[in-house]
């Protein structure tokens, strides 16, 4: 681990933003601190939320964090689904599993909104169907993540048929119902990071003639017809999000070829949609999107009326409160800064250190098991340190 440490009491004044309330889609969120969406491959093998899930996210609203979002949930028992035990959102036991991971969140102050994700082409273990699918039949670059299970190239998909993007859409919006029946404040369509719905944003891998390909003015409408089928089945006061990147778990140097042009269609839209905020990701979120110039935070705000969710290398407390100081966003989330601290908020209140992540968290494999026997080990050779002369 890392000796390398971030002082908060020098960092964040004792008036920062990131501790005032934040209205948002009718919730009020304690702060502006939220935890990131993360793949944690912990659930059973049927898709069920556990006992160790539910400590794992309530820890989170414990330590002090306004917003949880929970990891990528997959949406339907076609082609949704991505990694082995990944969670999912397809019927009454899957419901009623994240039913106690809410209430352990709510029962210590926090508000909980599910990641709703259809893996498209990127999956790598589906137990419903043989193959994959995607906006087009276009191979994706590098390789299976191994931190989640996989090895070796992904699968050239097929392309989805008019039938299966209907069935895809469905698929959303009946996990939005069955997150809202399991108490959840709200849900995240997730359309960042490669995932179907960024397969159809993005030029090179979607390379469509009907009405979902071709520029992105047409690339968009999966995101539109996702948005709006899942507003409709819960109702206007239930909280819906949208994830945006540029990069991807695959391709992490991907830019959008058109451009700030793109930013500004994909955003442009979001803002006529019935969606209460946007939540771009970038791996540094105060960096130019297109090399020079604005953030993709703050291109969302130039082009959308919505607040914005950044998020992107903002567990150094001076970088998540500058996003909100410089009006590029209205709250942030924390990745590595949530695994390592639980109690980030805390412990920046209270102008306590800030460690720099440990990659032990998340390596061999990214699940709750392995974070356990690390943190473990960590503290043997921490005590064995003390006591030997």
């Amino acid at each position: 681990m890392s000796s390398q440490q971030h002082r908060t009491s020098a960092d964040v004044p004792a008036a920062s933003p990131l501790f005032t309330a934040l209205e948002l889609g009718g919730l009020t969120l304690r702060n502006r601190v939220s935890v990131a969406p993360m793949t944690r491959v912990s659930a059973a093998e049927d898709g069920r939320a556990t006992r160790r899930m539910a400590e794992y996210y309530s820890a989170f609203a414990a330590g002090g964090f306004g917003l949880v979002i929970t990891e990528g949930t997959y949406t339907d028992k076609a082609f949704s689904q991505g990694y082995r035990y990944q969670p999912g959102l397809t019927d009454d036991t899957q419901r009623d599993a994240w039913s106690r991971v809410v209430e352990g969140v709510h029962r210590h102050g926090g508000r909980i909104f599910a990641q709703l994700m259809h893996a498209g082409a990127l999956s790598q273990w589906n137990p419903y169907n043989g193959g994959t699918r995607g906006p087009s039949g276009v191979k994706p670059r590098g390789q299976q993540m191994t931190v989640y299970h996989g090895s070796g190239d992904y699968a050239l998909p097929e392309p989805l048929s008019q039938e299966e993007i209907s069935a895809a859409i469905r698929g959303f919006a009946d996990a939005a119902v069955l997150a809202r029946e399991a108490g959840f404040d709200g849900v995240e369509i997730h359309g960042a990071n490669g995932y179907l719905v960024d397969q159809f944003l993005s030029a090179g891998v979607n390379l469509r003639d009907d009405r979902y390909g071709g520029g992105i003015e047409r690339r968009v409408r999966l995101m539109v017809e996702v948005v709006e089928a899942v507003r409709a089945a819960v109702g206007p006061t239930f909280v819906v999000g949208v994830r945006i990147s540029q990069g991807k778990v695959n391709d992490f140097t991907y830019k959008w070829s058109e451009g700030e042009a793109a930013a500004a269609v994909v955003f442009g839209t979001l803002d006529s949609l019935p969606v209460d905020y946007i939540h771009t990701t970038e791996f540094e979120a105060w960096q130019p999107a297109f090399g020079a110039g604005l953030s993709l935070a703050a291109l969302a705000k130039k082009y959308s009326r919505k607040p914005v969710l950044a998020n992107g290398g903002l567990h150094a407390p001076a970088q998540a409160t500058g996003m909100i100081e410089r009006g590029e966003a209205d709250f942030v989330s924390l990745g590595r800064g949530a695994l390592m601290h639980p109690d980030w908020v805390r412990r920046v209140s209270e102008a306590r250190a800030i460690e720099e992540f440990d990659r032990g968290l998340i390596s061999p494999i990214a699940d709750l098991e392995n974070a356990r026997r690390h943190r473990e080990r960590m503290r043997a050779q921490s005590r064995s340190a003390v006591t030997t002369p």
